[in-house]
Order: C-alpha cells, then structure tokens, then sequence
C-alpha cells in the first residue's frame, strides 16, 4: 500500500491566500459594488440601495466562487484589486460629477 501524500507548505500558503483573498477582497469588492450600483439604480434613493445591499451578496458570492475557481492565488488577489479599483473609480466619478 501506498503512502498518502501530504500537501506541501507551498500549498497550504497559495489556499490560505485563496481563502484571504475571497474573504478580504471579496468584501471590498462587494461593499464599493454595493455604492456603485446605489448610485446607477433607477430608482429612488431608499430603494436603489435596498436593490444594490441585496445585490451585493451575489456578487460577494461570485468572487468567492471566482478565487478558488482561477488558476492562482495571485490572479485571484489581483482580479479582486482590479474589480474593486474600477468600482471605486466610477462610484468616485459618479460622486463628483453628481455634485453629492
């Protein structure tokens, strides 16, 4: 019989990073798509940000599903910059153009 193999710490460290990365960047991502989609929902006020909070655990869903789907923790880590960045951008364009 054969020994089972153990995984190596190289590993554990890229699936700690997968589970911070969808944990951490998940919730930024989610929270500054939460603003940004308040601000694009035509709606009034009160109601576009009920539609963008219940929203938002679609998309904290994705991007957990999304960082362990993806080939490596980096790509996973920089997906959730990137994704979070161009919300904050336009939800910051937004913002200022609005006058808000």
């Amino acid at each position: 019989m054969s020994k089972p193999s153990t995984p190596t710490a190289a590993y554990r460290w890229s699936v700690a990073s997968r589970v911070a990365a969808a944990a951490l960047g998940g919730y930024a991502l989610s929270s500054v798509a939460t603003v940004l989609l308040g601000l694009v929902w035509p709606a009034p006020k009160a109601q576009a940000v009920l539609w963008a909070t219940m929203l938002s655990f679609v998309v904290y869903t994705v991007a957990v599903i999304w960082a362990f789907y993806t080939r490596s923790a980096s790509r996973a880590w920089m997906g959730m910059a990137l994704g979070t960045a161009v919300c904050t951008a336009l939800s910051w364009w937004l913002i200022r153009g609005a006058g808000v």
